[in-house]
């Protein structure tokens, strides 16, 4: 009984972690030492850490989130190119539960950036 009520406790606490279809939480870049948080009731996403460059943290990264009609895991949004210093047209899919592709395309030419949701920013 005991066991039973511990690994339902378990699945609660993460269940929104194993949910398909939100983009809510912390997300890794998969190359750089950057971590985002994104919040689905603000359809936006702001960098909580980014170890090349500390003065990126609480900048508005990814913006105007909406959800794509009939597709539970694909959004279109607005995302910081730093490259070109703006916002551009992006798609964000969800391409397994917890790892998201952020697409940016300007005119033949695409970038696809992959990020893993973690459980919490981990400390320095």
């Amino acid at each position: 009984m005991l066991q039973r009520l511990m690994m339902t406790a378990l699945l609660v606490g993460v269940s929104p972690w194993l949910s398909a279809g939100t983009l809510e939480g912390v997300w890794k870049h998969e190359k750089e030492p950057i971590w985002i948080a994104i919040d689905s009731s603000e359809s936006s996403g702001r960098v909580l850490r980014n170890d090349n460059k500390p003065d990126a943290v609480g900048f508005e990264m990814l913006n105007e989130m909406t959800k794509v009609a009939d597709q539970d895991d694909r959004w279109l949004g607005q995302v910081y190119a730093a490259q070109l210093d703006e916002f551009k047209e992006a798609d964000i899919a969800l391409i397994e539960p917890d790892k998201m592709r952020m697409t940016v395309s300007v005119g033949f030419f695409s970038r696809s950036v992959d990020w893993q949701r973690i459980p919490a920013l981990p400390e320095s």
